[in-house]
């Protein structure tokens, strides 16, 4: 297992953005694990980080290395901001980074990596559990299983809860006039809706969150929303809050349930 820190230049940001890589290896070692690695067609995992974090959180806070060891998967860990994978309206374009440019970037830089919509997932928590059923609702030929930990999956319907953790000037800098992102691309009801009548096929979706966790009821929401509409789900929950020990926790859940071969 081989663990990269590069940094990379975004033409779409017109910045260098930090990424962690981590990519399977073969190696056979006398004292620790012994880890497999494919040298062609690796699945890959975009694993998002949520606000206050960056490229490094995952490493940092959980296992996921360890985690992922021999399950003989590339994971990508991009830096992006207090971004919101959204197209912000002070002219970030946060949601062309991450769903067009970075996974260009990285087929380029490691062309190991799969092209196969059925090997490509993306998983993240908080903002990044948002950026994740984002991308697979609006990006649904590219990714087959997208997982949400403690995600702020209806954030549309629930504008008092983003204002509780910032001010009104924080959020429309990046959404625009609050009352308009119900039925926008950055609402994921809608960007559900709009799949439904496309009637293209859904990925695979994971929520979950924690029972004493705020971002609770938006989930239930979600699960509703995806259970009336026949969507395939798996929604669960257990003790926690929004923190580090329910998502290090919760990530080995979601890696046993992403549809790898192994």
């Amino acid at each position: 297992m081989a663990f990269l820190q590069a940094n990379i230049y975004s033409n779409v940001l017109e910045m260098e953005v930090s990424v962690n890589v981590i990519l399977p290896q073969k190696t056979e070692k006398k004292i620790g694990t012994t880890t497999k690695g494919n040298l062609t067609d690796v699945p890959v995992m975009y694993l998002l980080h949520g606000m206050g974090g960056n490229h490094s959180v995952w490493e940092r806070r959980t296992s996921i290395e360890r985690y992922v060891a021999d399950l003989g998967l590339a994971v990508i860990m991009p830096s992006t901001d207090l971004g919101w994978y959204t197209d912000t309206s002070y002219d970030m374009n946060y949601w062309t980074f991450i769903s067009e440019e970075l996974p260009l970037i990285c087929h380029e830089l490691f062309p190991q990596l799969t092209t196969k919509r059925e090997k490509t997932f993306a998983v993240g928590l908080s903002m990044g559990g948002y950026g994740a059923l984002k991308l697979g609702l609006a990006k649904p030929e590219n990714f087959a299983a997208v997982a949400s930990l403690s995600g702020a999956v209806n954030l549309a319907d629930r504008i008092e809860d983003l204002l509780a953790v910032k001010g009104r000037n924080f959020w429309e800098g990046i959404f625009g006039p609050l009352e308009q992102v119900q039925g926008s691309i950055n609402d994921p009801m809608f960007l559900l809706n709009q799949l439904v009548n496309s009637g293209e096929s859904a990925p695979n979706i994971f929520l979950c969150c924690g029972e004493e966790d705020l971002l609770l009821y938006g989930n239930k929401k979600m699960e509703a929303a995806l259970t009336a509409n026949k969507i395939e789900h798996t929604f669960e929950t257990g003790p926690g809050n929004h923190d580090w020990v329910f998502w290090d926790e919760w990530i080995q859940r979601v890696l046993e349930w992403l549809p790898l071969e192994n």
